[in-house]
């Protein structure tokens, strides 16, 4: 397969690094083989239906093998599958089911390495830069791991608390990010010569994103200011609560937190016993989910149950002190709201701010006309809107996806979670399959921040249910698609001169375009879609398979005789391989 021009080659790194390098790139070619003969030779032979018999085997199975290399390789591998596992715009539920469950857990480096690595980038020995640092990691990962310490003395006292949580890179992951990376971007630029692929997908622009998402990740300064950001946009708001970074210990592979550890969202069992009520969680989480997204214009991208913690207050944390859920050093975070968050009980304490999402003023105005459609059941309307959002390509055909959204929002608007797990389970899957098999028919591929609002809703959608069946998410929305309505006539006014030029400008270039249109029809030039028109086209389609066909067996088979005097095991091999289109030449004529 050629390269595609500008891609990178493999960086000139270790011998284990270039090993790692060509065993993604084999992986890529296997796929992209296999994804030749059965999409493509195939099917232009008349054998589709065989090609298609076994697709959803290949698929799984292709995925199974991915979750294996990724589980071996670490580094963004990992991540690789996460991300694509997220991509219902563009891969069939074959993949993503496959690849939801890739947990991104690998085995602890040794702690001596972990030593060498904060000494370096905290620039002082470890006994000087905390009072205590735990060997055990509490989590690891493919890119870091975390560890629990205790702040100096001197450092605790004037920060006003001494736990902390430190996260510390591997050592070597910038070298395996920078490999990652590059066979990524080579296997986007074969993919962008693939017209199977191209028709649906900007490969090369999705490993940019991935990319680009990557780096943030692994810059743990980056994820300290996001994590100020947010504290900043939540100051009035006394259920929400963050870290403090902890700037003098922190550094772009070393970071230092403070520990918030507490009661883990969705231990209901332990909220219960705090004397906190889940429902009254449930919807609090909701609310403050909205606010990131609709006012502060800067949410929490990856808000799974590991990532956010229900914090008592000192009023219920005795209670909650029994529980084997909560942490310890939760009391500088206490003390800092106990005063202005006079009546609340517990917050909401979210934790790891590397992925975070930000709503441009493009994006916010497109969501707010999903929003006002979804809510008025609009289904012209929402999609309209998805066009806006960049969601859909501007050539798409959506008269299919909006006969979809209307029969999804007449049989299952405003339903919530208990109400849609009495309905057959039978019609929800058929409507699912029926409604993923026309998105993925369309020219769709969401923009990253889009993609990672849908992750956090759906995230987000799963906790609450988790602590209120009940929860409606339509109920917690509705707050905030009001106040979009009530500000949308503000905003209609102070478009109204852009829009009346808009309009005027159409009024303008009318005559001509029906001028244009009429000369067409005289032409014969206008196109027009009918089911009869339609099979016949499928007519002529076949019968120029079956010509090619037939051409391409008379190629191979006199192909083969003449190599056989100068090379018979080659000559052979083109003679038995005329057998495939023949076979096709044959099936066809019968059918007809």
């Amino acid at each position: 397969m050629p390269q595609a021009s500008g891609t990178p080659a493999a960086p000139q790194t270790s011998r284990a690094s270039r090993k790692r390098y060509r065993k993604i790139v084999r992986f890529a070619w296997i796929f992209l083989a296999q994804a030749w003969w059965y999409e493509l030779f195939l099917p232009r032979i008349g054998l589709r239906r065989f090609a298609a018999r076994g697709r959803t085997a290949r698929l799984q199975f292709l995925a199974q093998r991915f979750r294996v290399l990724a589980v071996d390789l670490g580094g963004l591998m990992i991540k690789v599958g996460q991300f694509l596992s997220a991509r219902l715009d563009i891969l069939p539920p074959e993949v993503t089911n496959e690849l939801q469950g890739l947990q991104d857990e690998v085995a602890a480096e040794p702690f001596d390495k972990i030593r060498e690595q904060t000494v370096a980038e905290l620039g002082m020995p470890l006994e000087s830069a905390y009072a205590f640092f735990d060997p055990t990691p509490i989590a690891a990962a493919s890119l870091g791991q975390a560890h629990r310490a205790r702040l100096s003395p001197a450092l605790a006292a004037d920060l006003g608390f001494e736990n902390v949580i430190v996260k510390i890179q591997r050592p070597g992951i910038d070298e395996i990010v920078a490999v990652d990376l590059a066979a990524l971007r080579r296997i986007g630029g074969w993919l962008s010569h693939v017209s199977l692929v191209s028709k649906r997908a900007d490969a090369p622009a999705l490993v940019e994103e991935f990319a680009a998402t990557s780096l943030e990740e692994i810059n743990y300064l980056h994820e300290a200011a996001n994590a100020e950001r947010f504290t900043a946009d939540f100051a009035g708001d006394p259920v929400v609560e963050a870290p403090v970074v902890v700037w003098e210990r922190s550094s772009l592979r070393a970071l230092t937190l403070s520990d918030v550890s507490a009661i883990k969202i969705t231990d209901v069992e332990a909220l219960k016993r705090a004397g906190i009520d889940p429902s009254a969680v449930a919807d609090e989480l909701a609310r403050v989910t909205f606010q990131q997204i609709f006012v502060a214009g800067f949410f929490h991208a990856d808000p799974h149950p590991g990532n956010i913690f229900v914090t008592p207050v000192a009023a219920v944390a005795a209670v909650a002190a029994g529980s084997s859920s909560a942490g310890s050093g939760t009391a500088g975070s206490e003390t800092a709201r106990s005063d202005t968050g006079a009546g609340v009980k517990w917050h909401l304490t979210y934790v790891d701010f590397g992925m975070m999402g930000e709503i441009s003023d493009p994006l916010r105005a497109g969501l707010r006309n999903f929003i006002l459609a979804a809510v008025g059941r609009d289904s012209r309307a929402l999609v309209a809107s998805l066009g806006e959002l960049g969601v859909l390509l501007s050539t798409a055909d959506t008269d299919e996806l909006e006969r979809a959204m209307s029969a999804l929002f007449d049989r299952f608007g405003g339903l919530g979670i208990a109400e849609l797990q009495t309905i057959d389970p039978r019609e929800l899957e058929a409507f699912g399959r029926q409604f993923g098999e026309t998105i993925r028919v369309l020219p769709f591929q969401l923009p990253e921040s889009f993609l990672l609002l849908i992750r956090t809703i759906s995230l987000v959608s799963g906790v609450t249910s988790a602590l209120d069946r009940d929860f409606n998410m339509w109920d917690a929305v509705d707050p905030f698609a009001r106040t979009i309505l009530s500000t949308n006539g503000r905003d209609a006014l102070r478009d109204l001169p852009r829009q009346a030029l808009a309009y005027g400008t159409t009024l303008a270039r009318l005559p001509r375009r029906m001028d244009e249109l009429a000369t067409r029809i005289e032409r014969g030039q206008l196109a027009v879609r009918t089911p009869e028109v339609d099979r016949r086209l499928r007519s002529v389609e076949r019968s120029v398979n079956r010509l090619g066909s037939a051409i391409v067996f008379a190629a191979l088979l006199v192909g083969g005789v003449f190599l056989r005097s100068t090379d018979e095991v080659f000559g052979t091999v083109l003679m038995a391989t005329a057998a495939v289109p023949l076979l096709h030449l044959v099936v066809t004529l019968r059918r007809r």
